[in-house]
């Protein structure tokens, strides 16, 4: 008699922390994750933002309790750099798609194109592409946009803190940004090339950092992960703390029974700057959640077990 055969299931784990993953070029953020989670074991996983498949970098991974501050990171500037290939312009924006224009490039100089890039620091509005996640009627327009449909899409504002020059060829530039969440470089990409007398696309496009967090810290390939086998504790090592997404918001530090009071999500007085706070316990240095501090108030956000 031939037993069935019976397939493994996968056991999963609580696991908690931040794992900064260098996303490879050619996979999607989300496909990224769930392999990630798989070598995890992670009952609970989440990104913080979307990478497009050509885009490499930076992709905060949170799990567990860390989720509680992933739309916190989606919320962040980010910065890339990115290589617009001039004189083609393609269908999405990038090097996947297909040329729809081409022009010739203008000879240019590096004080030209200095020039030209400065223009774009500030606020402006930006009008997404078609081929982006962005949904109409419950569609994406990437959907939409495969079928051969263009919609109508409303400007949205961004703001650009910082953009510059890194380097240039006959027929490319390489720059610099930092950006507002929502910012499409794609399309600043195809804005800059119009600006400097032609089009073009994104022919190259790598995320750098993410808001002020996470600075000198190491990022893990796929590659690099999958090599420790499955060893939990070796790639739970490479974890870093939720809060440490948070770096930029004040810190306040409790008595232990003020930190317990807390931890049942009572408001407290507290002398300390307005605004979004990071709670800890004084004595044991413990993380214990994000509060908002208003007309001298502590009060609970989200607590972290």
């Amino acid at each position: 008699m031939t037993l069935p055969s019976m397939r493994s299931r996968t056991v999963w784990r609580h696991v908690d922390g931040i794992l900064l993953l260098d996303k490879p070029v050619g996979l999607t953020s989300n496909r990224a994750l769930q392999t990630v989670r798989r070598l995890y074991r992670a009952d609970k996983a989440g990104h913080t933002g979307s990478l497009d498949p050509l885009a490499s970098g930076i992709l905060p991974l949170c799990f567990g309790e860390a989720t509680k501050v992933a739309g916190f990171l989606l919320e962040a500037d980010k910065q890339y750099v990115a290589t617009l290939a001039l004189g083609s312009q393609t269908d999405t924006g990038d090097l996947e798609g297909a040329t729809v224009r081409t022009l010739p490039v203008p000879r240019l100089t590096e004080s030209v194109v200095s020039a030209v890039l400065s223009r774009f620091v500030g606020d402006t509005l930006q009008v997404p592409p078609m081929y982006s996640a962005l949904k109409k009627d419950g569609e994406a327009l990437y959907t939409l946009a495969r079928r051969g449909e263009v919609v109508e899409r409303a400007a949205r504002p961004v703001r650009i803190t910082a953009l510059r020059l890194l380097a240039r060829t006959e027929g490319s530039v390489t720059f610099e940004v930092a950006c507002s969440k929502g910012t499409y470089v794609r399309t600043l990409g195809e804005d800059i090339a119009t600006a400097l007398g032609t089009v073009g696309h994104l022919s190259s496009l790598r995320r750098t950092g993410v808001g002020a967090a996470f600075q000198g810290r190491a990022v893990h390939t796929l590659a690099a992960l999958e090599a420790l086998g499955g060893e939990e504790g070796a790639l739970d090592g490479l974890l870093l703390p939720p809060d440490e997404a948070l770096v930029e918001w004040c810190r306040v530090d409790l008595a232990p029974l003020e930190a317990a009071r807390f931890g049942h999500g009572q408001t407290l007085p507290v002398s300390a700057p307005e605004g979004r706070t990071r709670v800890y316990d004084g004595a044991s240095g413990r993380f214990l959640g994000l509060a908002e501090v208003a007309a001298g108030q502590l009060v609970p956000r989200r607590l972290f077990n």
